[in-house]
């Protein structure tokens, strides 16, 4: 449908997981892409992997952790192609501890990747779309434990719960320029990095995506590519006016009971 043709799209977390899945979603829609990770080789795999199918997609090496790096994959962006017109906010950090054993370190580890690299990539693309006078768009993939979350979550609920008071606070700040933010809570997705985090944690098997299914309504964990449509919408001018909206994408309804 070409969604997000010639738009220019920075996907940070872009080389694996939900971040890879919706840059491949807005390749197909027409969009160049750049995206940014810590780990080279697995960010140049993937986009080599878009460049093979014509895509137009390059890979900055981007620890959103360092506001230095995150800057200077926005500046990246511009230099390449002029402009920014999308930013993905798809990196994050969930290492568990609750309220009783989270360190200081832990802690402002989930701070820098979930909170400050984010707001520090809105503000330079966001300054990029100002200063030119052009509309733009931001997604936040955030998560449905912004809600309250589970006890082993503490410091990662308390930064994501954070970012949603960011998406709709930027999105009301620059309501007149155009430029639209919204966020996506996601809930349980099937990944590379939450299989790490089931066997590292929870002591998880081969089958632990099985035994989760079994357990949720649609008899499965949501995949990536669930989530990309919504994505793509929000980054699209066919999402027409919406901002500052943060969608619960889950299989649970908060505050429902039965």
């Amino acid at each position: 449908m070409g969604l997000l043709q010639d738009h220019v799209v920075l996907v940070s977390g872009g080389t694996q997981g939900v971040g890879l899945a919706i840059a491949r979603a807005a390749a197909a829609e027409g969009a160049r892409l750049v995206l940014t990770g810590r780990r080279v080789e697995v960010g140049e795999r993937a986009a080599a992997e878009l460049r093979s199918a014509g895509v137009d997609c390059r890979f900055v090496a981007c620890d959103v952790a360092d506001v230095d790096a995150c800057r200077a994959a926005v500046e990246e962006t511009v230099r390449l192609h002029g402009r920014i017109d999308g930013l993905v906010n798809a990196a994050g950090f969930t290492e568990r501890g609750t309220l009783l054993e989270e360190t200081p370190e832990q802690f402002d580890r989930h701070v820098a990747i979930n909170l400050r690299g984010p707001f520090f990539l809105m503000q330079a693309a966001v300054a990029d779309m100002v200063g030119r006078g052009e509309p733009g768009a931001v997604v936040n993939v955030i998560t449905m434990s912004a809600h309250g979350g589970q006890p082993y979550l503490a410091a990662y609920a308390a930064t994501k719960a954070a970012l949603v008071g960011l998406t709709k606070n930027a999105a009301h700040a620059h309501r007149f320029d155009r430029v639209r933010i919204n966020g996506i809570n996601i809930g349980w997705t099937d990944s590379e990095g939450e299989d790490a985090i089931q066997r590292r944690f929870h002591d998880a098997g081969d089958d632990w995506r099985e035994e989760a299914g079994r357990r949720l309504p649609a008899g499965r964990l949501a995949s990536p590519e669930d989530v990309t449509g919504l994505a793509v919408l929000l980054l699209s001018p066919a999402s027409g006016v919406v901002t500052g909206s943060v969608v619960d994408w889950d299989q649970t309804v908060p505050g429902a009971s039965d």
